[in-house]
């Protein structure tokens, strides 16, 4: 896993690359949150959803419960970017909708829009 730095408003986030899942449970949810907040100087996290397991996005696992609990806990804000239109989910879709009136977790269709949702 590396970490991309990126600092816009004032606002630093951590860009998270990997060629492979880097999210699988919730301790290695917990693991990219600490080494953003040492290696980057923040808990803003940016993350393709193509990096963390699919299980989070089956409701029904309560993994993305899991997981988005322990970033609030901790501190710590969050923006999935991807495409999420072959979802049919409707518990997905309203989660998804609710997360994103918020202010700590966002899904968004690419890279720059999850930069922009935690730099604002």
């Amino acid at each position: 896993m590396t970490i991309e730095r990126i600092e816009r408003n004032h606002t630093v986030c951590a860009v998270i690359h990997d060629s492979g899942k880097v999210i699988t449970d919730a301790a290695s949810a917990l693991d990219v949150l600490m080494s953003a907040k040492y290696d980057a100087g923040t808990e803003n996290i940016v993350i393709s959803k193509s990096l963390i397991t699919e299980d989070f996005f089956i409701l029904s696992t309560g993994l993305a419960g899991e997981i988005l609990q322990k970033y609030i806990n901790y501190g710590g804000r969050i923006a999935i970017y991807g495409d999420y239109t072959r979802y049919t989910s409707k518990p997905l879709k309203d989660f998804i909708r609710e997360s994103n009136r918020g202010k700590d977790v966002f899904f968004v269709s690419d890279r720059e829009q999850a930069i922009a949702m935690l730099t604002k």
